[in-house]
């Protein structure tokens, strides 16, 4: 079956919900004072069917007070119905709502000149000809104009066969997309618990979905579904859709929250948006001016400052708008600014990035440029706004509301023509991509960092791995420091061993005093066997200077003649070995901590580390409280 979903627009009192009565039967006005005051003052919903098509209407408010409720029901509308009673012609209303459905990048549009039958053919024709001046300087320009009489049917049939005209050859919308529910209404239904209903903005929604309530990011479950009263198994992008939930309390939604597929929309208070100052502006946009934001059925207030110099009315610019609280928005997302006081719609347009970070000085034009053109700059430079962490695949598709898969030739084009630096991780979609001057900063950071540290310590002829990575990669870039060393090593910065990290070709060389005091410092280690003595007093035995020792026992270290225990005492390798051959010369498979103590003599300050560094190098095992020998 086609669908067709229609938003209408207009003046107050100008017969749309007449219209849409007239139409499908459904009067749209639900509260009583709206029954009372006969103007239309929230959404309304009706559909109707013509033999394989469906067509719904979003019926919106006229009054200018309930802009922000019509705002709610225009957005993702693809056609609207712009209503203008023939008696009255166009009024205030009629330009706001046309300037906010062309703000919105609404795709098609027709107009149902109403109340025909309380005016003359003269009146009739003049009541046309203002409309078409109307929509002359718009993108509706050649939108088609049906005079209608809700009362007496006339030009009924003529609209109807048209609507029908459109669902059938209208472009559908994919389906295939990550669903997204833009909530405009959200109630109780007696033994069903809450009730939520939205015009579905992409994808699609089966029962026994788990979605993603945003900005919250709570989790809920789909019970049931129904598409205009009708209950379905599943509900396609485009429809008007009703969703009984679980998971959560009715007090938990409301108008404005949008519901997703988990993890494939983020929210944000800070947007980049190519902005549309309507040419009757009371001013031009300059510094950050007080703003309402109207995106789908969402509402924030904010502020909103031109990037580029001054917008005068009727021009157009980037803006940077800051949010009091967070929205859900993907890149290409249209929306309505208004002014809070006194209410105004001021402009509009699209956003180019929905987690927009502030750039300032020099590094503001690179940035507009790089969102102001098409895609692939905007991948590239949020690649490079990462940093060393560098941005998924996921990332992006939360950012730019297209899937992972499809992103992912686009990155690797980047990545073929240089622009970008491909990190592989398990699984493709895990794969993270990084810009080259990131990866070349790194590469200086480590020539530093290893250069400094080998001048401080002139006889340390390696730097711990883990201290490496804390000082060369900054915050979670940490988390790809294999692949980073690995890169950093072939490009011959350095060299892993293990868990220690070195310059090439590294070797420290010692001076005549060093070598003869390591010799000294060997020897009366290698003498104090298991009871060695401590650093300090071999340098005052043999009148060294603290550094100097120091520098010379992590030469021996490195070197492997010296070990130093976990906790940080240190002695001769040969003592150590001398503890594993002892060891094995005995009859035990198993040994507890007293067993080690009392056959070595040690106390507990030297037992447990000590074997920690058994353990750790193979010679035993851990089994609960005892040890395991292990004889190869």
């Amino acid at each position: 079956m086609a669908r067709l979903l229609v938003g209408t627009a207009g003046h107050i009192d100008h017969g749309k919900t007449s219209l849409v009565r007239a139409l499908t039967g459904i009067d749209c006005d639900r509260w009583a004072e709206e029954k009372a005051r006969g103007i239309t003052i929230d959404l309304g919903f009706a559909s109707s069917r013509r033999d394989d098509v469906e067509i719904g209407f979003v019926d919106v408010p006229g009054h200018e007070r309930f802009l922000h409720n019509a705002l709610a029901g225009l957005g993702g509308i693809r056609v609207v119905m712009l209503v203008v009673a023939a008696d009255e012609g166009v009024k205030p209303q009629t330009r706001e709502h046309l300037a906010v459905c062309r703000l919105l990048g609404i795709e098609r549009a027709l107009v149902a000149l109403t109340k025909i039958d309380l005016v003359s053919s003269d009146l009739r024709e003049l009541a046309e000809l203002e409309v078409s001046e109307l929509l002359a300087a718009t993108p509706f320009r050649d939108a088609p104009i049906f005079p209608v009489s809700s009362v007496t049917g006339e030009g009924l049939p003529a609209l109807e066969a048209h609507l029908v005209s459109l669902a059938r050859t209208i472009p559908p919308l994919r389906d295939d997309l990550p669903a997204r529910l833009p909530i405009d209404r959200a109630f109780h239904l007696k033994g069903l618990g809450a009730i939520v209903t939205g015009t579905l903005a992409r994808g699609a929604i089966a029962t026994g979905d788990t979605l993603e309530l945003l900005p919250s990011g709570e989790r809920v479950r789909v019970r049931t579904i129904q598409v205009h009263g009708e209950a379905r198994e599943k509900a396609w992008v485009g429809e008007r859709t009703s969703l009984q939930l679980s998971g959560l309390p009715l007090e938990a939604f409301a108008r404005g929250q949008e519901l997703a597929t988990a993890a494939t929309l983020g929210t944000s208070k800070r947007l980049l948006a190519r902005f549309s100052l309507l040419s009757d502006a009371p001013a031009p946009i300059a510094g950050f001016t007080p703003i309402r934001l109207h995106l789908f059925a969402s509402e924030a207030v904010g502020r909103l400052r031109a990037l580029e110099g001054e917008i005068p009315p009727g021009g157009e610019g980037l803006v940077e708008i800051r949010l009091a609280t967070p929205i859900a928005a993907f890149r290409g997302d249209r929306f309505v600014i208004r002014r809070p006081s006194p209410a105004m719609t001021i402009g509009g347009g699209e956003i180019l990035d929905p987690q927009w970070r502030a750039h300032r000085g020099a590094a503001l034009p690179p940035a507009l440029a790089a969102h102001s053109g098409d895609l692939a700059q905007a991948l590239g430079f949020w690649a490079l706004e990462s940093g060393e962490r560098g941005v998924s695949l996921d990332d992006l598709a939360r950012r730019t509301g297209v899937p992972a898969d499809e992103l992912a030739p686009k990155m690797r084009a980047l990545a073929s023509e240089q622009k970008l630096l491909e990190i592989p991780k398990e699984g493709s979609r895990e794969r993270r991509w990084i810009a080259p001057q990131t990866f070349r900063r790194i590469t200086e950071r480590a020539a530093r960092v290893l250069r400094e540290h080998f001048q401080k310590d002139r006889l340390a002829e390696a730097i711990p791995k883990a201290e490496a990575v804390r000082r060369i990669l900054r915050g979670r870039g940490a988390e790809l420091a294999d692949v980073y060393f690995q890169w950093l090593q072939a490009g011959k910065v350095l060299e892993v061993a293990g868990d220690r990290v070195r310059l090439p070709g590294r070797s420290a060389e010692l001076t005549g005093e060093e070598s003869q005091l390591s010799t000294q410092v060997l020897e009366r280690f290698r003498a104090g066997g298991l009871t060695p003595p401590s650093p300090g007093d071999v340098a005052q035995a043999l009148g060294a200077k603290p550094q100097i020792l120091d520098g010379v026992l992590r030469h021996l270290v490195a070197r492997g003649e010296m070990i130093k225990l976990p906790s940080g005492l240190m002695l001769a390798k040969s003592a150590v070995d001398e503890i594993k051959a002892s060891l094995l010369a005995t009859d035990w498979e198993r040994f507890s901590v007293a067993d080690f103590k009392d056959r070595f003599g040690l106390s507990r300050k030297w037992a447990i580390p000590l074997l920690e560094h058994l353990d750790s190098t193979g010679a035993t095992r851990r089994a609960g409280d005892d040890r395991l020998l292990v004889r190869k």
